[in-house]
């Protein structure tokens, strides 16, 4: 997904089919196969990249194959039923939620359905190599695949690179209708994620130079140009806990008894030192012992091609966010062996297996052209399992506004794309004196940089060069959530009958207006120490809101909120629930001066200042209402307590 910027994302290099997506929204099992006389169709497992044009011929007969056959359980379509009904607060079933082993009980898979999947794919001459409540993992050669499948494999062009995909639609034999949820590993294209934010790579040391705000304005760059008619102040030095909560209307709640998840990939090796040393440093609540834990993989993989010291900042950030916004919340951070769909679902699947939270914060995903039907159908089935059980997700909406300046293509991310998760966009956000919550803009950057002559801002406003992800999607159909607060002119942009549209809800991400985060980096003489810098990105945006329903929660009596986005949109247009944030809040053009290290460590080499415009967020844009940046908003004073009064 991202790469600029270090950021994270789940891939799965092909598009997705329309029809198949369309349906999830549904209730309708997202893998939904054909019927055939004998064989029963996997629709979307033939990537779209796989064209007649694009096709190198068969693959070598001998190549070995890992796959994953995903199991559909007893009811698909009773699963995406009973995961609605919880979910819906005007539901009679509305917070019946279920434990993990009665949603197994229920929804899962039999121990008859896994033995005719184990029997059917030896039979043909695939290995086992695990089973879990939900997949079996098979190995073997192209040939027996093939077999297995119905399809042939073969090579196809995909930009420069040459990978495996089916030539067909994978199918299995009909007696398997509603056994099989669908197949994915087919295709050797990389699926893979990269993280939502603004890091440095924490292997070399970064720091911000001043001069800072403390607060937004309270330092104006006065012999520096103007910009927008007036002087500008210098960015935040980073916001920290108490302007935070003081900004999305914590009060006096602070988590307690609320459980939280972060995934990422890999496990930073001093995130307890430096979370430690984070909260001392920064005034917020020191850590109980137990309060913080990890659940790691036994072991990791494709470390090199993850950048996998990449993902310590990205753990850092995202468990040093939530502490700071629900200080006495309890944090899990579940691990994946690499940066690959299989392993990141693999750790979505722990925290559902196990209820280790109720709520989960995800910062990585991928742009929606790279989701596949296949992956799409097993991360659903997740989200799903968890709602039934009270446990909701929220994704990060991507850095890099409508993807058009990064792909080409307008587009939104995945999974932040699913119906089935909360998707977090990002604002930039303005805390004043003593606390005080100014206004925000929607999160988009426009840079110029000083001229030579220290008169003017070069090609001001200068060019686009980050903000929060959002738009419409093209494969997932509008949730009935939506309907009636996203305007039909966003909804029905890329299809009549309405589609997705993202985000639901938005926090700080502007790295600009930034979180200040501690972590131990190495330095240029190869000592590894902890400092402190400012970050951004909707990486940050997503544990705010992970931390900031943890207060919710704690607020409603402990009761789990589950998936939050019916509960969410039920509370739109409700006084004092919701900052409504427009890119225009005080009439006149916003900006900041930033000043950064030129060898992003100290003064050697130089200073750079920049400019950088606040709510320019490419053809994205934060209006009154319901808007594609922000959602429908950020918390405001009376976010937090109306959670009381449901239910």
């Amino acid at each position: 997904m991202r790469s600029n910027r270090a950021k994270t994302r789940a891939v799965s290099m092909a598009a997705a089919l329309p029809m198949i997506a369309g349906a999830l929204a549904l209730g309708i099992p997202a893998a939904h196969a054909a019927d055939s006389p004998a064989r029963n169709a996997l629709k979307g497992t033939k990537p779209l990249w796989a064209t007649a044009k694009a096709d190198k011929g068969a693959t070598n007969n001998g190549a070995q194959v890992k796959a994953r056959v995903y199991l559909a359980g007893k009811n698909a379509s009773a699963l995406a039923a009973y995961a609605k009904a919880v979910s819906d607060p005007s539901s009679p079933l509305y917070g019946k939620y279920l434990t993990p082993k009665q949603a197994q009980v229920r929804f899962g898979a039999t121990k008859a359905q896994v033995t005719a999947v184990k029997t059917w794919l030896t039979s043909v001459g695939l290995k086992v190599t695990e089973v879990t409540p939900h997949y079996v993992a098979v190995s073997g050669d192209v040939a027996s695949v093939e077999k297995a499948f119905g399809t042939q494999l073969h090579n196809f062009a995909k930009g420069s690179k040459t990978y495996r995909a089916p030539a067909q639609t994978a199918s299995v034999p009909a007696r398997l209708k509603g056994t099989i949820l669908t197949v994915t590993g087919l295709d050797s294209a990389p699926h893979k994620a990269n993280h939502d934010d603004q890091l440095p790579p924490p292997d070399a040391v970064f720091k911000n130079a001043g001069p800072f705000s403390s607060y937004y304005g309270s330092n104006t760059a006065s012999t520096l140009p103007e910009a927008y008619g007036q002087k500008l102040p210098y960015a935040v030095k980073g916001y920290t806990g108490k302007q935070l909560r003081a900004a999305y209307g914590a009060g006096a709640y602070t988590g307690k008894g609320v459980r939280v998840a972060i995934t990422d990939a890999y496990a930073s090796p001093t995130i307890a030192k430096d979370a430690a040393e984070y909260a001392a440093k920064n005034g917020d609540q020191a850590w109980k012992s137990g309060q913080l834990r990890q659940v790691l993989p036994s072991n990791y993989t494709k470390t090199d091609e993850c950048g996998a010291s990449g993902w310590y900042g990205e753990e850092t950030l995202d468990v040093e966010a939530v502490h700071a916004v629900a200080p006495d919340a309890d944090v899990t951070y579940v691990g994946a062996g690499s940066c690959y769909d299989d392993d990141l679902l693999d750790s979505l699947s722990k925290v559902v297996d196990n209820h280790l939270a109720d709520i989960v914060s995800n910062s990585w995903g991928d742009i929606e052209a790279n989701q596949t039907p296949d992956l799409a159908a097993a991360y659903d089935q997740v989200f799903q399992l968890g709602a039934v059980q009270g446990i909701g997700f929220y994704f990060s909406s991507g850095d890099d506004g409508d993807q058009v300046a990064n792909t080409g293509t307008k587009q939104v991310d995945t999974p932040a794309n699913s119906a089935w998760v909360t998707a977090v966009g990002g604002t930039s956000l303005a805390v004043g004196k003593g606390d005080k919550y100014l206004w925000e803009t929607g999160w988009g950057t426009e840079k110029a940089t000083l001229s030579a002559d220290g008169k003017s801002w070069a090609g001001f406003p200068g060019a686009f060069t980050s903000g929060a992800g959002g738009g419409t999607s093209s494969t997932v159909a509008e949730p009935y959530y939506q309907k009636g607060v996203v305007p039909d002119a966003l909804a029905k942009q890329n299809n009549a009958s309405g589609n997705r549209v993202v985000p639901d809800i938005a926090a700080i991400a502007d790295p600009n207006t930034g979180f200040l985060v501690g972590q131990t980096q190495t330095f240029p003489d190869g000592s590894q120490q902890y400092s402190e810098y400012r970050i951004g990105g909707t990486s940050l945006a997503a544990p705010t809101i992970a931390g900031v329903q943890a207060l919710a929660q704690q607020a409603r009596g402990g009761q789990a909120i589950g998936f939050a986005n019916p509960s969410i949109y039920a509370k739109y247009g409700k006084t004092g629930v919701f900052h409504d944030v427009t890119d225009n809040p005080t009439g006149k053009g916003l900006a900041v001066v930033r000043v950064d290290y030129a060898n992003s460590v100290d003064d050697t080499d130089g200073l750079l200042y920049s400019v950088r415009s606040l709510g320019k967020d490419s053809s994205l844009s934060a209006t009154k209402g319901y808007d594609n940046v922000t959602g429908v908003g950020s918390p405001a004073d009376g976010y937090v307590t109306s959670w009381t009064k449901q239910h």
